[in-house]
């Protein structure tokens, strides 16, 4: 019988309980691919994960990780045989379905995705959902015309979390002039380094509170905060420019008005990387493996490299807000 060690997850007298435990395979939930898996990474959701009022996890003993990279040991799916690198984020897992906190974990196929020649198991864990719903955003400004060059700089909010900072690196790699906010000021020479062209503080981003129209400053911002924050941008978009929202790390409550809308036409895209369909997934992963690639690569985003014993550590880091970029969980070793 295989045994293996994950991060467990345990309900004790009302109250969760993370402790790293050797598990059995026939402990894992159903699926018809099984992946050992090689990394993971440390998301928000992840820290509410395992957390008591976290509202993420329904049901207990469970093992959280919404990320996971690594190679398929046992499948019952066609499309995928031993061997073959593979990696998965979003859907139920981490959240509904055991997650990638785990030497061994199982799936079904249909979460999977062939890990694309350019893209190492690291490389792709050091994005994870974060970097792909960067990569989302992006693709959804330039479907909207947001293009380099053109209308002015893109703004980056929450520059320094996950999604904020694979944003400012994957834009300025793209040739994009980039305006990274940040509540935090002694991570200017970070965000510089990821080619931000200006850092701004959190406030001066968002412009004048309440105020329905302001300059037009940005061309189009990727947008991970929500709340006061994107009214702000909202209000300050070039006319006819457009931004990518997918978090609400700010408040889900967006104090805006339709001004900017009907006055400047300018569009609210909505990013939703969990759902996101299939072929679309694969093709965003494809480009962030080749022409979307830096030259000098994803490792710019790294914050630490940490092992499973590490991680309950890291997951109250990153709710503090106490975290600049990634951490990669390596459980290869």
């Amino acid at each position: 019988m295989t045994m293996f060690r994950a991060l467990y997850v345990e309900k004790e007298e009302g109250r969760c309980v993370s402790r790293v435990r050797t598990i059995t395979e026939d402990e894992l939930p159903p699926g018809e691919v099984t992946v050992r898996v090689s990394y993971s990474s440390v998301n928000y959701k992840d820290g509410l994960a395992v957390q008591t009022d976290g509202r993420i996890v329904s049901r207990y003993p469970f093992i959280p990780g919404i990320d996971l990279s690594g190679t398929v040991v046992g499948s019952a799916d066609p499309r995928f045989l031993e061997g073959d690198l593979v990696l998965a984020t979003g859907y139920g897992l981490g959240v509904s379905h055991f997650g990638g906190y785990s030497e061994l974990a199982r799936v079904p196929g249909d979460w999977l995705v062939p890990l694309p020649e350019g893209l190492s198991a690291r490389e792709a864990m050091i994005l994870g959902t974060a970097g792909f719903t960067a990569a989302l955003s992006i693709e959804r400004l330039r479907e909207h015309g947001v293009r380099p060059g053109e209308g002015g700089p893109v703004a980056v909010t929450g520059a320094t979390g996950g999604v904020g900072s694979a944003a400012v690196l994957l834009l300025a790699a793209l040739g994009y002039e980039v305006a990274a906010g940040t509540g935090k000021p002694d991570a200017a020479g970070y965000l510089r380094g990821l080619g931000a062209a200006d850092v701004l503080g959190r406030e001066e981003l968002a412009g004048v509170a309440g105020k329905p129209l302001q300059q037009e400053r940005w061309a189009g911002a990727v947008d991970p905060v929500g709340g006061a924050t994107l009214a702000g941008l909202l209000a300050a978009v070039r006319y006819g420019g457009a931004v990518a929202v997918s978090g609400l790390t700010g408040g889900a409550d967006v104090p805006a008005t339709v001004y900017p809308f009907i006055l400047r036409g300018i569009s609210l895209l909505g990013i939703d990387s969990v759902h996101c369909p299939h072929e679309l997934r694969t093709r965003i992963w494809g480009r962030l493996a080749r022409e979307w690639k830096p030259p000098g690569g994803y490792e710019p985003l790294v914050a630490g490299e940490i092992g499973l014993d590490e991680l309950p550590v890291y997951l109250e880091t990153i709710l503090r807000g106490g975290m600049l970029g990634r951490a990669l969980v390596n459980l290869a070793d």
